[in-house]
């Protein structure tokens, strides 16, 4: 027969060492799942925020080439709507002549059917009617044709006219997000270096700081132009060394990198694109070894950085956000190739 003695019960002190141990695992477990994340190190953050600057930068370039789109298309828009103006304008003068034509026939009782057809109707549907041309005069065959050719080319620019500005709404609302990119990234940027304390971020000034004296020091200019151009938009960025850099800015009082080079060439008596891919598009490619003074140089395998050969192994140029326009070594960014304009 099966025992139905009761279960022994656990001791009270048991119980209590239990309780206590359970209680202490669950303090601890909820400690860990609630431990706030080690505060990230001075050179960390740099590192991030150094990032997110390039890729505030990368945006940038976009941003202005999004901009120089509107720019372009805005300027097409205003010339075809011109152009439709001048044409509807000419195409009024032709239809008062045939009509004054077709007025003074009709007082003289000798206006013909097709005169009044072309009165009633499109002059393309008046001219698909070939029967009717043996009754007109020449004269009035070549007016009528002269307005068919002014309505086809008046509805051709107003299609024109009317794809582009599509492609401006387009445009203007890429501009807006790109903007929008930016300023998230240079947020985010500064809310990392807020999270530093006064005594890091004061390292971190003295050592930007440090690097804008070197540029200071540095000679630039070492070896000759790649043109007389280039000598003369190299002495152009020069006089703009310490100015901030601010992104879309293209001087005098900031740059961003394409800002900078496409200022100073323009100063040169030469316009170059603005954004830094179509700069790299806008001369011949060169080598590192091939470059000279006042060359562009391109950086970054999406070329989304340019900036002014300088000699000695140097560039001048716009870095990012929180810094001026200064020398820097050319190795410290990843080289792509040289443009000479």
């Amino acid at each position: 027969m099966a025992s139905h003695r009761r279960p022994k019960q656990p001791s009270r002190a048991r119980v209590t060492v239990l309780t206590t141990a359970a209680a202490a695992a669950v303090v601890l477990g909820g400690n860990a799942a609630h431990a706030a994340p080690a505060k990230p190190s001075k050179g960390e953050v740099k590192e991030k925020v150094d990032k997110l600057h390039e890729e505030a930068e990368q945006a940038t370039e976009k941003y202005n080439g999004a901009k120089e789109k509107q720019k372009k298309l805005e300027k097409e828009i205003d010339a075809l709507q011109d152009n439709v103006a001048r044409g509807q304008e000419d195409l009024n003068e032709l239809r008062d002549a045939i009509g004054m034509a077709a007025a003074a026939q009709y007082r003289s009782g000798t206006i013909d059917s097709s005169m009044q057809l072309f009165l009633s109707a499109d002059p393309d549907d008046y001219l698909d009617k070939a029967s009717t041309l043996d009754q007109l005069s020449n004269q009035q065959v070549e007016s009528l044709a002269e307005i068919q050719d002014k309505q086809r080319e008046l509805a051709q620019q107003r299609q024109e006219a009317s794809t582009k500005l599509d492609d401006l709404a387009e445009t203007r609302e890429e501009l807006g997000k790109k903007r929008k990119e930016v300023q998230a990234k240079l947020a985010e940027a500064q809310k990392l270096l807020n999270s530093l304390t006064a005594a890091e971020r004061a390292e971190m000034a003295q050592e930007e700081a440090k690097a804008a004296q070197e540029s200071a020091s540095l000679a630039g200019g070492g070896g000759p132009a790649g043109s007389g151009f280039a000598a003369s938009a190299f002495a152009a960025a020069q006089t703009k060394i310490g100015v901030p850099y601010s992104y879309g800015a293209t001087g005098p009082n900031s740059f961003d990198c394409s800002g900078l080079t496409s200022w100073a060439y323009g100063e040169a008596g030469v316009h170059i694109p603005r954004t830094s891919q179509a700069q790299a598009n806008a001369g011949t490619r060169l080598s590192m070894s091939q470059l000279k003074v006042g060359d562009l140089v391109i950086f970054y395998s999406d070329l989304h950085h340019v900036g002014l050969y300088a000699g000695n192994g140097q560039v001048l140029h716009a870095p990012r956000t929180g810094t001026n326009v200064r020398y820097e070594s050319i190795n410290n960014m990843p080289f792509q190739f040289g443009v000479r304009i």
